[in-house]
């Protein structure tokens, strides 16, 4: 039996990464005439209140209807991101994507959003690995997260060893995204190239 749904909570979208491996900024790359984080806080919106994207280039992200936070610390890196954003929501609970993941469903998010009670994390696991960018997090962890940070960890696995973690099961998965699309992140020229087939 799962929890009662929580009504109130915010979307983060992570924008902050340096784009390497594509050459440009992913989060502009365009799916069916919409770009990548558009399709994102579309998907977001209709389980959210409120949205934040976490991003070092804030300039950029000024027309979109959400709230534009930069990175709380020097420190670079996932970890960091997921911090900034918690800090700066209302909200307890918050669901954490990063801007290359264009194909979200959300029906899929409003079941996660079911599981939240007694747990820090809600996050879907496939083949034994965890998707920490397509996941539910507390405010609660933001004092186990300034403390990895200190130390200059920013690796997730660590932290999710230290929270109490709800897994979404494949089954579960596939009861709303049979083909897993949610997943797909676009961080490769050669992946975009898969994506426009996909849309």
């Amino acid at each position: 039996m799962v929890n009662a749904v929580i009504l109130i909570m915010t979307g983060i979208v992570l924008a902050g990464g340096e784009n390497s491996r594509m050459g440009s900024d992913k989060a502009f790359l365009k799916l069916d005439g919409v770009t990548m984080i558009e399709r994102v806080l579309l998907a977001l919106h209709t389980i959210a209140d409120q949205i934040i994207v976490v991003t070092n280039s804030p300039q950029r992200y000024g027309d979109f209807d959400a709230r534009v936070v930069t990175d709380k610390v020097s420190k670079r890196g996932p970890l960091t991101g997921i911090y900034s954003g918690l800090v700066s929501s209302k909200d307890e609970y918050n669901f954490i994507v990063a801007c290359d993941m264009p194909f979200l469903e959300h029906r899929l998010i409003s079941y996660m959003t079911e599981l939240t009670g007694g747990y820090d994390i809600v996050v879907p696991c496939m083949q034994g690995r965890m998707e920490p960018l397509h996941a539910i997090y507390s405010k609660q962890l933001l004092p186990v997260i300034e403390k990895r940070l200190q130390e200059n960890v920013q690796q997730l696995q660590g932290l999710f060893s230290e929270a109490r973690i709800r897994q979404v099961t494949e089954e579960e998965i596939d009861r709303f995204d049979p083909k897993r699309r949610s997943f797909i992140n676009i961080n490769t020229p050669e992946e975009y190239k898969e994506a426009l087939c996909l849309d």
